[in-house]
């Protein structure tokens, strides 16, 4: 008798990543089920289309439609699963001019997320949050005079076009308020000052890149000023100002005549498809998963930015979106579905991030505070050297934060900051927490060292040195 196939709901990362290694392994059917138009694209690419660097909207596509389905994928865009009924193991799918129920042998919730707008009002002209390829085109069109527009820059992709033709007809802007100093809020700012907007940035806090930490935002803020950014720490905005087209926005009672704003405030797991149906909940209501993305119901998988995941350093239940790990969980569920079980893997927060020519990664746990709260005894240190051999040209500082467990000795976390290849070196701290190494291990490491590349002494071993002596 034949199953019922694989439903997975969702196109993006960690939905065809588990669909295609699915049918890799077996020839099974598998449908997706995508409730918009675009499928399978690079996210994080929205702030480079606006800035400039990326010619077309669709070169942000990794797979289009008829790759998918050359790959044997049954992919079902503008259909919305709407329901779960894990008993008798069906979804209730909204087509648009039709409503059915698809059973399904196995399924993967993977929703993704959405941006959060906050108590703001998003739907003012000039308003946007940087999250799905539309939006991303609608504020290129914005930006653009409405004589120098080039439709061209969409590609031939499925498009918003009355949107796209809105934000076109409009005069574009010369002054932005960024609200958030995160990830997004750092990458737009960079973005818009290319634009030939000036920017101020908003962060409710004491620094941005708050996960980076306070050293990390002590070599950005200063470089993002010098590139023309105003930045606002320590900054509540309370509200938007406008009729139909944003005017000005309210910070700590200070009016900022602005006619863009670009919400980076965060994003919250879109778990809705499954209320109703008792599925466990871990941190900011992500589907509570275990170590092969299985949910508490029966046959009901999740993955991606939907889905919790168990902490590297803390070995305890979190909730951090990222690409890779959508997409690595996303095969590993394809695989275990497949008849392979495979763990999802553990997450550590590794990030990286560029602002203007500043570099950044950071990767675990960064902050003291949050480390003594996990029940570890922490010990941090912050170096400063450089990034080549003296000698050598085109080197910089970097600086590297690393945080370690005083009883243990075992590396917690660390971030980095510089503008000479400094954020791809916190992978070298990404895989000693991996590997459970202690910062003694970590600073015997045989890396490689040449005067163009690194000086004999990395940046990031100078960091377990100091440490390893504190300890």
């Amino acid at each position: 008798m034949e199953r019922d196939p694989f439903v997975v709901v969702g196109g993006d990362a960690a939905g065809l990543s588990a669909a295609s290694k699915f049918r890799r392994e077996t020839n099974r059917d598998v449908v997706v089920f995508e409730r918009g138009q675009w499928v399978s694209y690079a996210h994080c690419g929205l702030p480079y289309f606006v800035e400039g660097s990326v010619d077309r909207l669709t070169d942000l596509l990794s797979l289009s439609p008829s790759d998918i389905a050359e790959r044997g994928i049954d992919l079902r865009r503008g259909h919305e699963v709407v329901a779960v009924d894990p008993a008798a193991r069906t979804v209730t799918v909204d087509a648009g001019d039709e409503r059915f129920d698809q059973p399904y042998s196995e399924l993967l919730v993977a929703t993704g997320a959405r941006a959060t707008t906050g108590d703001f009002d998003a739907s003012l002209d000039g308003v946007f949050t940087i999250h799905g390829l539309d939006s991303a085109a609608a504020l290129d069109a914005y930006l653009t005079a409405p004589d120098a527009y080039d439709p061209a820059r969409l590609g031939d992709g499925p498009v918003d076009e009355a949107r796209v033709t809105h934000n076109a007809a409009l005069d574009p802007p010369t002054r932005a308020a960024i609200v958030g100093g995160g990830y997004v809020g750092v990458e737009m700012a960079e973005a818009l000052t290319a634009r030939g907007v000036a920017v101020h940035l908003f962060q409710r806090s004491g620094h941005v890149l708050q996960p980076f930490g306070a050293a990390v935002a002590e070599r950005v803020e200063p470089h993002l000023t010098e590139r023309g950014v105003t930045v606002h720490t320590d900054a509540t905005v309370d509200r938007l100002v406008g009729d139909e087209r944003i005017e000005a926005i309210v910070a700590d009672g200070e009016r900022f005549p602005v006619e863009l704003a670009v919400l980076g405030v965060g994003v919250r797991p879109n778990t809705a498809v499954l209320d109703g149906t008792g599925v466990a909940r871990g941190p900011n209501g992500a589907i509570r998963t275990d170590a092969y993305g299985r949910t508490s119901l029966p046959a009901v998988h999740a993955a991606g930015d939907v889905a919790t995941a168990r902490h590297a350093v803390t070995g305890t239940e979190t909730w951090i979106p990222l690409g890779l790990t959508a997409n690595r969980a996303g095969r590993a569920v394809g695989a275990t579905v497949a008849g392979d079980p495979t763990p999802v893997g553990d997450v550590a927060g590794t990030a990286v991030v560029k602002a203007f020519e500043m570099e950044c990664g950071r990767v675990g746990i960064v902050d003291e505070a949050a480390a003594a709260d996990a029940g570890f005894d922490p010990v941090s240190e912050t170096i400063t050297a450089g990034s080549r051999s003296g000698y050598y040209p085109g080197g910089d500082e970097t600086t590297v934060t690393l945080v370690a467990d005083r009883t243990t000795g075992r590396v917690l976390g660390g971030a980095i900051a510089g503008r000479d290849r400094a954020a791809i070196r916190v992978d070298t701290l990404a895989t000693a927490i991996e590997a459970d190494l202690t910062v003694a291990e970590l600073e015997r490491l045989d890396l490689a060292y040449a005067p163009p590349f690194s000086p004999v002494w990395d940046p990031v071993l100078v960091a377990a040195k100091v440490v390893t002596g504190k300890l």
